[in-house]
């Protein structure tokens, strides 16, 4: 591999290459049958992906902030509700959260997953809050509102430690939307049922992105929600469709979140191939983790014994992460910050006035993480030289021990 050769942070050509003829048939089908919003393709993917995911029910919709949006609110999260997630996301998790009438609140993250941490969700719930005499309900004591709803979200394709937080949400009466939006095929060993447990099925209810980049991602814009609960699944289909259960019948208002034909048959066919994708995205973590072992200065990800992680991204911590960037951008390797705002500190939520400092550990997180190519093309000398580059930064001019052993065939 010539040394100047570009490495893309996502190669979305390569990935699409060898199912060309294959959504091209989709596509062919799809005008032929004229048959472009609902119908029989929408309905296949979603057996499939509840398939998938070990869930009952399976609703295709617009995107993954809709995914949120209907789940939460089928769920039963009404204005003024407070929905509680992490600062450490993108803002769709907010966004939907605010769009089905909530408001957003935070606790901090555990440092090694960059998932929501159950004991500052405990102590939220413990000593923020408490319960109203009369009814019972669960009121944050200074906003002076009902506490009904938790989105933990499975960062970077790594659940979050579920089991302690489905224990609070039980104690506390508590909804649990997931948002699963970049952990499609990830898994969480369940101690208390005894088993793995995929992305998607221990909540309520959960949302998935298929935005071209995700691990299973559309060719345009896409989501769904998974549910084992028929009447949150049965909602959530009026939800994205004007609030119809039957044609110009409307039970409620809705919005236009449907689900196009044309992106379910994409996402079929390439449904097909997660698995394996997945597994070669762990491959290449593997080799990443190896690399990286005993170099000082970069803090590799943690995927705990309890976890299957299908890291949609590969974040590495480092001092003088932007500095690390610009090196990388150098000798052409495409990298990301996911992301370098938390959202407590973002201009759309200067009203709710959280100083600087509020969540210590996503603040600190948020200037020292960097996205490394992740996909599953990428070749193990794409790897070596990835890893050469970012040791080169962080410990010059040590050889880089680690990656000959790469070298040697230890990966």
């Amino acid at each position: 591999m010539s040394t100047t050769e570009q490495i893309p942070f996502l190669d979305l050509i390569a990935l699409h290459k060898d199912l060309e003829e294959e959504l091209l048939s989709t596509l062919r089908d799809t005008l032929r049958s004229a048959a472009f919003v609902g119908g029989p393709k929408v309905e296949e993917f979603e057996r499939e992906f509840a398939r998938f995911c070990n869930v009952a029910h399976c609703v295709g919709v617009a995107s993954g902030t809709d995914a949120v949006r209907f789940a939460l609110t089928a769920a039963g999260v009404k204005s003024g509700d407070i929905v509680v997630t992490v600062p450490h996301t993108f803002i769709a998790t907010t966004e939907a959260i605010s769009q089905a009438g909530g408001r957003p609140d935070f606790v901090d993250i555990d440092e090694r997953t960059y998932c929501m941490d159950p004991r500052n969700l405990e102590e939220y719930l413990e000593c923020q809050c408490s319960r109203d005499a009369k009814t019972g309900m669960l009121i944050h004591r200074r906003l002076q509102a009902p506490v009904t709803a938790v989105v933990p979200v499975h960062i970077y394709g790594q659940m979050a430690d579920m089991d302690p937080i489905i224990g609070l949400a039980r104690k506390f009466n508590l909804i649990v939307v997931e948002d699963a939006c970049q952990a499609h095929g990830a898994e969480y060993f369940s101690k208390v049922a005894n088993a793995w447990k995929k992305a998607g099925s221990i909540g309520h209810a959960a949302a998935f992105s298929f935005y071209p980049g995700k691990n299973l991602g559309a060719c345009g814009e896409a989501g769904a929600a998974t549910t084992n609960n028929e009447a949150i699944a049965r909602t959530m289909r009026i939800l994205r469709d004007h609030g119809q259960a039957q044609k110009y019948y409307h039970q409620i208002e809705g919005y236009n979140g449907r689900l196009d034909a044309l992106q379910a048959g994409f996402l079929t066919a390439k449904l097909r191939c997660l698995t394996e994708w997945n597994r070669k995205r762990q491959e290449v973590a593997k080799r990443y983790e190896q690399a990286f072992a005993g170099i000082d200065g970069v803090v590799a990800p943690l995927c705990p014994d309890s976890a299957r992680s299908v890291y949609h991204l590969y974040v590495i911590r480092v001092q003088q992460r932007d500095a690390l960037q610009k090196h990388l951008a150098k000798s052409r390797i495409g990298t990301g910050i996911h992301y370098p705002v938390p959202l407590h500190l973002q201009e759309a939520y200067r009203h709710f006035q959280y100083p600087v400092g509020s969540f210590p550990i996503c603040e600190r997180v948020a200037s020292e993480i960097l996205s490394l190519p992740m996909y599953p093309q990428l070749r193990a000398d794409q790897v070596r030289r990835v890893v050469q580059e970012v040791e080169a930064f962080v410990s010059p001019p040590h050889a880089p021990a680690n990656v000959e052993q790469v070298q040697q065939g230890a990966l």
